[in-house]
């Protein structure tokens, strides 16, 4: 019945009873004052002039109210602003008390008297609104068959969360869950803040079948771990929608989520999608990968999982970095043996090893030295992984008969300009080479441009430096560069290596190059911030340029030649390039071996310009004619 009432009533009449209700209480409040400051026979001894105060500052706080629009806030939105609000109607109350009593248009007050008033009813106004609220969520909850529902994330997202789902009339929050031992126990934003290990207590209590996620700062990976977590408890696991989907209006509120499908948060079944039936090429092989525990090896690890392989070694010289993906992999993955190998690529007898102890079927190279400024002071150790490394793990690759080799590449190698550049096409030509002179297994590679948010790209710099203030350290106005995201990359770079017959180089297409600098603009735009310039001398966050790094290029390219051949994939394209003879690469490689030997930069940087330059050259006579 009350539901009934309170839902039938228009807009315009709870304001009335708003401020009818806060009009009583100064009335109310006159009165305990009085009888606080006085006595309570005191009311009764000077009716009249009682009377009088009331009725003034009933008049100057209906004023105050309707001025402030006080009686127009929703109950459920009364929070600091609306005691603030209340606070300035009781300053009211008190000033025009005192000046009646001053001028003496009605006697009896005194100031102690209109003291008290004011903040008799700033506590009644306080606590009758916010009893009222309680009262009407109460209502509203009897009147409404809502879904309980809790809120995994007591963050400051997951308790704007919860007070917009206070009024809703289909779900209500009755918990949060969080991990976060300083919250366990409190109660925040009127929900009890519950661990991790009282999660399915919690649904069999309160009825759960839904739990919302709201952890929006947590990376993918973090939360495909917990929506795992989450989903043996039977509930549903809802996300909120991204801020993108709340401008594009794809989401119509806050609690318009959509459920969360762990298999699309790893990538499952991406490549089925574009192309039915590739993903057989990985399914239940056995598959090494090399710097598992970079950014790119990581995400291939992750999305090789879905394709059901056998086994994956994971291989990377860095304990932490293999630690941390060994242990994500085994977190969600229980069917798939999962074998750690820590050691480098250049130590050959640990690579054919691992090779020959897991019987494996392919092999994707994905480790590598790839930050430009780094090897380009450190050329001999980036020639002895990218190079030698390559030229280990490949040639006992071939050894031991793996069906796939598939070498991760960079659009750096294209006519490259720093070491880092060159050591990579060097690899490129090795693996060209054992391509020619392989009976069984299929070399090939692919070639890509950066990649948004691995390690040491634009992306994450450019956030840390907006984070800090700015600037934004750019090295050149007119840079550009290609950008894909690590996961399409990573999907493309699978599906290219099913299409390999061997020998094969494919080039992504990354689209358009993207000017660094307007990039830099959006990201501090889309912080709140505005860029400082000439044109904008006030602004927030400069863009500062701080010229070209040693070996860094203005602009990239994916192609050393100009003729491209098509793929069964519309961005996957096969390009025509020519490599060195057998003899050619013999002599380059023992140069290159002298060179370690000596510890000779002069011979390392003088082998790179003579093989490379004459292997651009020959590459495109022969795309020409």
């Amino acid at each position: 019945m009350f539901y009934k009432i309170v839902v039938a009533l228009t807009r315009q009449q709870k304001r009335f009873i708003i401020l009818a209700v806060d009009l009583l209480l100064i009335a109310l409040s006159f009165a305990l004052a009085k009888s606080i400051v006085m006595h309570p026979v005191s009311l009764l001894e000077t009716p009249v002039t009682s009377a009088l105060f009331v009725l003034a500052m009933m008049c100057s706080g209906a004023v105050a109210t309707v001025s402030q629009g006080l009686h127009k806030v929703k109950l459920n939105a009364y929070q600091m602003q609306g005691v603030m609000e209340s606070a300035i109607v009781a300053a009211v109350l008190m000033a025009t008390g005192m000046t009646l009593s001053y001028l003496g248009a009605v006697s009896g007050g005194s100031v102690q008297l209109f003291i008290v008033v004011g903040m008799t009813f700033l506590i009644l106004s306080v606590a009758t609104r916010l009893l009222m609220r309680r009262v009407l969520l109460r209502i509203y909850a009897n009147g409404t068959q809502r879904k309980p529902l809790i809120i995994f994330g007591a963050g400051q997202t997951g308790q704007q969360l919860a007070m917009a789902l206070a009024t809703d009339d289909a779900v209500e929050p009755v918990a949060f869950i969080d991990d976060d031992r300083r919250l366990q126990g409190l109660t925040v934003a009127g929900l009890r803040v519950y661990p991790a290990t009282d999660l399915m207590k919690v649904v069999k209590r309160r009825g759960v079948k839904r739990i919302v996620l709201a952890i929006p700062s947590a990376n993918r990976n973090k939360r495909a771990e917990i929506t795992r977590r989450l989903s043996r408890t039977g509930c549903e696991v809802h996300a909120l929608p991204s801020f993108a989907d709340l401008v594009a209006n794809n989401a119509r509120n806050l609690s318009d989520t959509r459920p969360v499908n762990v298999n699309e948060l790893l990538g499952r079944d991406q490549m089925e999608e574009e192309l039915p039936g590739v993903s057989d090429t990985y399914l239940r092989r056995r598959i090494m990968v090399t710097g598992a525990g970079g950014s790119i090896g990581s995400e291939i690890c992750r999305q090789l999982i879905t394709c059901r392989p056998a086994s994956l070694i994971l291989v990377d010289h860095s304990e932490l970095a293999l630690f941390e993906i060994d242990r994500e992999l085994r977190s969600y993955c229980k069917d798939v043996e999962i074998v750690p190998v820590l050691g480098s690529v250049c130590d050959k007898s640990l690579v054919e090893a691992a090779l020959a102890d897991n019987e494996v079927d392919i092999v994707l190279h994905a480790a590598a030295y790839k930050h430009v400024p780094l090897v380009e002071s450190n050329g001999l150790e980036g020639i002895r992984v990218n190079v030698f490394g390559t030229k280990i793990v490949a040639e006992a690759a071939r050894s031991a008969g793996v069906e796939r080799f598939i070498l991760v590449s960079t659009d750096k190698a294209v006519r490259p300009s720093s070491i880092m550049g060159a050591s990579k096409r060097f690899a490129e030509l090795l693996v060209q080479d054992l391509a020619t002179r392989s009976q069984s297994t299929r070399f090939s590679m692919v070639r890509f441009g950066n990649v948004l948010g691995s390690s040491g790209s634009v992306i994450p710099i450019f956030q840390k430096q907006i984070s800090r203030g700015g600037p934004v350290t750019l090295t050149h106005a007119d840079i550009t560069r290609y950008f894909m995201t690590i996961p399409e990359a990573v999907r493309l770079v699978l599906l290219a290596g099913s299409f390999a017959r061997g020998g094969d180089v494919f080039v992504l297409d990354m689209g358009k190059p993207v000017p660094v600098r307007q990039l830099a603009r959006k990201m501090i735009e889309s912080a709140g911030y505005t860029v400082k310039d000439t044109s904008n001398p006030t602004g927030d966050i400069e863009i500062k340029i701080t010229g070209l790094r040693p070996g860094e290029k203005l602009h990239e390219e994916l192609l050393i030649g100009s003729d491209m051949l098509t793929t069964p994939h519309p961005k996957i394209l096969r390009a025509q390039e020519t490599g060195l003879s057998e003899l050619e690469m013999a002599n380059a490689i023992q140069s290159l071996r002298q060179a370690l030997e000596t510890r000779g930069l002069d011979l390392m940087k003088q082998t790179l310009e003579k093989w490379i330059e004459k292997d651009d050259a020959k590459t495109i006579k022969t795309v020409n004619e």
